[in-house]
């Protein structure tokens, strides 16, 4: 083949759009932080929603990690985690769903390649309530038409098993209990980074970080472009025992974020900390 055939060739086949990176995937959602937490941190939950007239569920995951299913009555049930990842989130979710509208009932999404550059879950929900439901278990699995048999309940308790425990604290948004061993509180915040940085530093010259008397921030991890702060807790601590010490946190943080004074020098060195311990999940 001469080298002009070799051209034509290749220049007739359709180029793929490639998906762009997206720093925040779901920023615009008033429940970023919820969908972050599903996207990274959480392994059970859930939130009810609806797209073209059919009931949607999305959920943090779902078995062998495949994208979506599309249950017997039609609702469509699409996982925030699966293992085909492009450089958007929000662009992953939307393609899995869309993709499953095509489902017949009963069958379950397989892909085999990365979404193009398309609509958004932002575009597909808009500005639909979005109202997260941790799950003690994985019963989101099955479909209310399926048979609850012995072998089914056993499967669901194994899966539930090998779980970390995770708890959302009430009464403050995105916090949530985890215990791995010792008890931890990991709160996905929803403020620019470098904001929140400014304003945690301050709070930390100030020995204002602690929740309680000895509960200390101990760094903060990134996922899906929010900041993560961390606390090692009591041991022994409960979820329920968080929400009046992280609501006095919130007010002494929303102080902080108001302040707009340029840092002193230690309140500098104290972010420079803060910023060399982070960690990208």
């Amino acid at each position: 083949m001469g080298k002009k055939s070799r051209r034509d060739r290749t220049n007739s086949a359709p180029k793929r759009k490639e998906v762009p990176f997206v720093e925040r995937p779901f920023e615009g959602f008033d429940a970023e932080t919820d969908l972050v937490a599903m996207r990274e941190i959480l392994p059970t939950a859930t939130i009810a929603t609806s797209y073209k007239e059919t009931d949607v569920l999305l959920c943090t995951l779902l078995p062998e990690q495949v994208p979506a299913v599309r249950r017997e009555d039609g609702t469509v049930v699409v996982a925030m985690q699966f293992r085909m990842h492009s450089g958007d989130a929000s662009r992953d979710v939307a393609n899995a769903l869309q993709r499953a509208l095509e489902l017949e009932p009963g069958e379950t999404l397989f892909l085999s390649e990365l979404p193009e550059a398309g609509e958004r879950l932002q575009d597909l929900l808009g500005d639909a309530p979005l109202q997260i439901e941790v799950q003690e278990g994985f019963d989101f699995w099955i479909d209310p038409a399926e048979e609850r048999t012995p072998e089914l309940e056993e499967a669901l308790t194994e899966a539930r098993e090998q779980t970390v425990p995770m708890v959302k604290v009430d009464g403050v948004q995105s916090a949530y209990w985890t215990r791995m061993g010792k008890e931890f509180l990991r709160w996905i915040r929803p403020e620019d980074e470098y904001t929140l940085l400014n304003a945690l530093a301050r709070l930390q010259v100030a020995k204002e970080t602690e929740l309680e008397d000895g509960v200390r921030m101990i760094g903060a991890f990134r996922a899906c472009g929010l900041l993560v702060p961390v606390w090692e807790l009591s041991p022994g601590t409960e979820a329920d025992e968080l929400t009046g010490p992280c609501q006095a946190f919130e007010k002494r943080l929303q102080a902080a974020l108001a302040d707009e004074t340029p840092l002193n020098a230690e309140e500098r060195g104290a972010r420079a900390g803060l910023i060399s311990r982070q960690v990208n999940l």
